[in-house]
């Protein structure tokens, strides 16, 4: 009668410890730190980055808090950021994949000339692209999202008013890809994040830079530059692309219900937001470079062309690279193409 006593009690101790470590754990709060490299009044930033952990608390009921670090503060450079997710220093992190070169091979293809547009389509298509055919490219991370920008255009110091003027030019490029475009369409390629382009055009480092409208505000573009060439067409002369990663480990440690907080946040819809954010951004861009009368050029179609023309070769060049990696590049160029006109309808 007394073991079938002391098993009862040892029954109830066990009963109330899981109860107590149940409670422990629902009532647990847990801090995530996000780097990422622009300052707090870019776009995303403000738009996508701030509304999003905003939202997270909110859906945690407060047990989730989101400490922001912006504009590198937790140090290294804007190269190292996916790593930072990967290992640990941080354990939200956004970035430019192409400030890696050569690391996400697959995911490169919508980064060639004139692929895409409307980054809230383009970011939806990126979303399912990666999903059914570079994931694992991101298997060292919980991925949150990835997008990509808008339009890419040309913002420079003298006009860009065809291709002839743009040669010789010293042009920022944010990627391989688009370094190996700016010499075929005959410009001086200078590779940077997008951090040093203010500094490079004040100092005539560089004598332009390709980047979308949306983050000219906060680099001070349209203060340093008077011209701004845009291309006829629904897509832009190029885009980049971008991955919100979650560190494994600090997702993995979260009770199932805080990990459904995160998964709730992230996917499709989270990718749309961001490249929403990228299309208001841009519109807000290209409005405050009208108020300046900043000379603003649009290449009509038959120009338009040219440049495609001239450009086309960057894709054959990456679909050769690519098969020398035993990778099908003809079939994810025509896989990328089929998901952003989907998105696009």
């Amino acid at each position: 009668m007394r073991f079938v006593n002391r098993r009862a009690a040892l029954a109830a101790v066990a009963a109330l410890a899981a109860t107590a470590t149940s409670t422990a754990m629902a009532q647990q709060t847990v801090t995530l730190r996000l780097h990422q490299f622009l300052p707090p009044q870019a776009v995303i930033p403000a738009k996508a980055i701030v509304p999003w952990a905003q939202k997270v608390e909110a859906d945690s009921g407060g047990r989730i808090k989101i400490q922001l670090f912006h504009a590198m503060q937790l140090g290294g450079a804007p190269p190292q950021l996916f790593d930072q997710a990967k290992d640990g220093v941080a354990d939200i992190t956004w970035t430019v994949l192409g400030y890696t070169p050569g690391r996400f091979n697959k995911s490169e293809v919508f980064e060639l000339p004139f692929m895409s547009g409307v980054a809230e389509h383009s970011s939806r298509a990126f979303w399912e692209y990666v999903q059914a055919n570079a994931a694992d490219e991101f298997k060292d991370v919980k991925l949150l999202a990835v997008h990509t920008h808008g339009p890419g255009l040309f913002h420079t110091k003298a006009p860009v008013t065809g291709l002839e003027s743009l040669r010789g030019m010293k042009i920022r490029g944010g990627s391989r890809v688009i370094n190996n475009m700016l010499v075929k369409l005959g410009a001086t390629p200078v590779g940077m994040p997008v951090p040093a382009v203010t500094d490079a055009l004040s100092k005539g480092t560089i004598d332009g830079t390709t980047i979308p409208w949306e983050v000219t505000p906060s680099l001070k573009v349209t203060e340093l530059v008077k011209n701004h060439t845009t291309f006829a067409g629904k897509e832009g002369l190029y885009t980049q692309t971008f991955a919100f990663s979650m560190n494994k480990a600090a997702y993995d440690k979260l009770p199932a219900d805080l990990k459904a907080v995160i998964d709730k946040n992230s996917g499709i819809e989270t990718a749309a937001m961001f490249g929403r954010a990228m299309d208001e951004g841009d519109r807000t861009g290209r409005e405050i470079a009208v108020k300046a009368k900043n000379n603003i050029i649009e290449l009509d179609v038959a120009e338009t062309q040219r440049w495609r023309r001239t450009a086309g070769s960057v894709e054959t060049d990456w679909v050769n690279e690519m098969k020398g990696k035993n990778i099908d590049g003809a079939r994810l160029v025509s896989e990328a193409r089929a998901l952003i006109a989907k998105h696009s309808r």
